[in-house]
């Protein structure tokens, strides 16, 4: 039987991606405790058609 615990899966979106208005996306899964981290997650991670790292949030 699976724990169930505070941890869940949450999305990462490229903001900067987003505003260029190129085609494709950039996105990561990750998870995250949300009693330690109520707020939206924040994260540097690399885009691969940008070519560069750029700040991802999570979305919904």
């Amino acid at each position: 039987m699976a724990k169930k615990g505070n941890r869940v899966q949450v999305i990462l979106e490229c903001t900067e991606h987003k505003e260029s208005g190129m085609p494709g996306m950039s996105r990561y899964i990750t998870t995250k405790n949300k009693k330690n981290t109520p707020n939206r997650m924040e994260r540097k991670k690399y885009n691969p058609v940008l070519k560069k790292v750029t700040l991802h949030r999570e979305i919904k």
